[in-house]
């Protein structure tokens, strides 16, 4: 459940529908998998937080935009992952790699204070197994009033970003594989998907 008291729900694109990570979630935490075909079936406020992969049919979430929006309104947290192709809100902007990119365009940093983060080294979000670039490799340009949370390289193109849309709820956005890839890792890297869940629980008494 999120801090809501509504469901937790995975966007699944197999059949049947799944959680990937469901082995690993922490103890006390459910999250249900919800099938792609079924979004816009249920009163929106039905559900606390809506986790999208980074493989999920981003023309059916455009399709979808009237219900998210109303999603939103009720109070509804959104995690994207993944290179926006499709924009499902007015204020999002397609993905925009970074050109040609070097080993230090790769290097993330944490920008912000978030819960996300907790027990996270950058250098464990930088490198997997030794290669940079499975965190990120460009931006989902964040709307005006976002909340930079993780940049790369230099120019501290933004990653991450923590946005509330005008209707209301919570988007957080990360531009690259989904962030639960390190959930079986040996690094610091692992924490994110705990993090996640419990900042998801946690509702919007913590931003």
């Amino acid at each position: 459940m999120s801090g809501s008291g509504r469901p937790i729900r995975h966007l699944s694109p197999s059949r049947p529908p799944t959680v990937p990570y469901a082995g690993r979630l922490p103890g006390g935490v459910r999250v249900d998998p919800l099938a792609e075909d079924r979004l816009g079936e249920g009163a929106p406020d039905g559900t606390g937080t809506l986790i999208v992969p980074m493989h999920a049919d981003q023309r059916l979430l455009a399709r979808h935009a009237e219900w998210l929006g109303r999603f939103f309104a009720a109070g509804g947290t959104m995690v994207f992952n993944g290179l926006l192709a499709y924009p499902f809100h007015p204020a999002l902007r397609r993905f925009r790699p970074i050109d040609r990119p070097r080993l230090e365009d790769l290097r993330v940093a944490i920008a912000a204070d978030h819960p996300l983060y907790a027990g996270v080294e950058a250098a464990d979000l930088t490198f997997r197994r030794g290669v940079a670039g499975f965190y990120g490799r460009g931006e989902n340009p964040p709307p005006p009033g976002a909340r930079i949370l993780a940049t790369l390289g230099p120019e501290a193109v933004p990653v991450d970003w923590l946005w509330h849309p005008p209707e209301g709820g919570r988007l957080l956005m990360h531009a690259g594989n989904d962030l639960w890839m390190q959930a079986g890792d040996d690094t610091t890297a692992a924490r994110l998907l705990p993090n996640l869940l419990a900042w998801a629980e946690a509702g919007e008494r913590v931003a």
